[in-house]
């Protein structure tokens, strides 16, 4: 990533040191995923539909502990493995608008709080900014060569309002969700990641200067 492009980083010293996490980003270009992936401070396993798996792409996304959903169906696979990464205290990945599109948070689906208050796993917005605002000559998938793209991760945040956290000190915290697993409460965790996602990414664009990207 930082060969190809010029990445600004902000705030990765949010991002827990130790302990699970889950990092929630906004997704308006393929390459918003590799980009987070390359620039985060922990090694994070992000859950990608399966026909990115293609090639020689399979044995290397698999190599680098990347997980593959079929996003057709409930997948438990993917969904036990993801759970793993927490409760091991790693980083998951999610893009919680479940696919590319204006990358403004605007449409969530239940994953992200599912996965929230099943760990108890802190969220940490994530705003990927330029990547969708210019196509480069050569390669007109991918933003400009040597261009800038904006990685702002924001403050954790727990899905549930009020819920005890489970912060060990030193940076960490012991995986364990608040067992309310109800479509009320999943309802109510999503409608309040919505809200936290929107405002970090507001204030992302204020902070790098950035507008609202565009649809590809």
């Amino acid at each position: 990533m930082y060969g190809l492009w010029k990445p600004r980083v902000l705030g990765a010293w949010k991002v827990p040191a130790t302990g699970p996490a889950i990092l929630a980003v906004n997704h308006s270009h393929n390459i918003d995923g590799p980009m987070v992936m390359g620039v985060a401070p922990r090694p994070t396993h992000f859950l990608i539909k399966k026909e990115a798996f293609v090639g020689p792409l399979d044995p290397f996304l698999l190599g680098i502990g990347q997980l593959k959903v079929d996003r057709s169906v409930a997948d438990r696979t993917a969904i036990t493995q993801a759970l793993d990464v927490l409760s091991a205290g790693g980083v998951l990945g999610i893009f919680p608008e479940g696919t590319r599109g204006e990358g403004d948070f605007a449409s969530l689906r239940a994953g992200l709080a599912y996965f929230a208050v099943r760990s108890g796993a802190p969220v940490v917005p994530v705003a990927v900014l330029g990547s969708s605002e210019r196509r480069g000559r050569l390669m007109k998938g991918l933003p400009p060569l040597r261009s800038r793209i904006d990685v702002v991760f924001g403050d954790p945040f727990e899905a549930v309002e009020g819920a005890r956290s489970s912060y060990t000190g030193g940076g960490g915290r012991r995986a364990g969700g608040s067992g309310r697993r109800t479509r009320k409460a999943l309802d109510e965790a999503t409608e309040r990641i919505q809200k936290q996602l929107t405002t970090h990414l507001e204030n992302a664009r204020r902070l790098t200067g950035r507008r609202a990207t565009l649809s590809n």
